[in-house]
């Protein structure tokens, strides 16, 4: 099954989030990209304006109409809240989200670990993940969707980074669940800006890879020792100078990213997920897609 494209709004969600662009003016854009055939979805906030029934039937018209798919929910659950209440109800809120997701058509669901919070050990925050997404998949599973979990960096909207962000950690979590509808989402750029090799951690995880976000990263006006520094207090956001780009014009080595994949089989969705600045973000798409598709063709993976 040849791989497809899909794009995310990375580079208009906080002009979702704050009303000023809607998902179906998003689907509209969407439509007008080289090669892509999907796009993929932030569930919270007004991203999306409602979870009722009616409205989600109007968004996944808009995207028939458009001749699109939604792949893959981008959600960020948040499973290692100390208090244990609080860690039911994010279950139950994604139990919710998956339900989102199976009714716009999506096959996958992103899932998360949380945020690193301070007073939080490695040994209770895997042990809490683990225990969520296991107690989330039975549910997943009755909705037809498969959970995807992300090597991640921070959520834009979170106070504190990704739980599982170093790849030791990540992997801990990832080799204790083993499900049918379980995978993993790849994002090389978020593994490079978490101080691991994104070509190792590929290649940890290749063989379990259901999904790619395709990303590319450039730091302007600072190091990798000065993003180690950064991340070693609890911020509000990213480093100013960590930047999204047009994919294949930071430093990511794709021609090696799609090689280990070619190698494993992958047949998955490939999501754009591209920007920082809304005025030239299509534009910065557009050049993404088609550098991701001439990709696909020359090693043979959109056939």
């Amino acid at each position: 099954m040849p791989i497809k494209l899909a794009a995310f709004p990375k580079c208009f969600l906080e002009q979702m989030m704050a009303g000023e662009m809607s998902v179906f003016q998003w689907i509209k854009c969407a439509a007008t990209l080289p090669h892509i055939t999907g796009v993929e979805l932030y569930p919270y906030q007004r991203a999306l304006e409602s979870w009722q029934r009616e409205y989600l039937v109007g968004v996944k018209t808009a995207l028939n109409d458009a001749g699109l798919q939604c792949p893959m929910i981008c959600a960020s659950p948040d499973f290692t809240q100390p208090d244990m209440e609080a860690r039911r109800e994010e279950v139950e809120k994604y139990k919710r989200t998956i339900d989102v997701a199976e009714a716009l058509g999506a096959q996958y669901c992103r899932v998360l670990s949380g945020q690193k919070r301070p007073e939080v050990s490695r040994e209770d925050g895997v042990c809490w993940v683990v225990e969520s997404i296991e107690g989330v998949l039975p549910h997943a599973a009755d909705c037809g969707i498969t959970l995807i979990m992300e090597n991640h960096y921070k959520d834009g909207f979170w106070q504190y980074p990704e739980f599982a962000q170093a790849k030791d950690v990540y992997l801990e979590i990832v080799d204790q669940i083993h499900a049918p509808n379980f995978g993993l989402n790849y994002d090389p750029s978020n593994a490079l800006i978490a101080g691991d090799d994104p070509y190792e951690l590929l290649d940890a995880m290749k063989d379990r890879v259901l999904t790619m976000h395709a990303s590319d990263r450039s730091l302007e006006g600072g190091t990798f020792e000065d993003l180690k520094k950064f991340d070693a207090d609890p911020t509000t956001g990213y480093a100013s100078f960590v930047k999204h780009g047009v994919i294949g014009d930071g430093l990511i080595d794709y021609d090696r990213i799609f090689t280990t994949l070619k190698s494993a089989g992958f047949s998955g969705w490939v999501s754009i997920e591209d920007g920082q600045d809304p005025e030239v973000g299509m534009e910065h798409l557009q050049l993404s897609a088609e550098f991701l598709w001439n990709k696909l063709q020359q090693f043979q993976l959109d056939r």
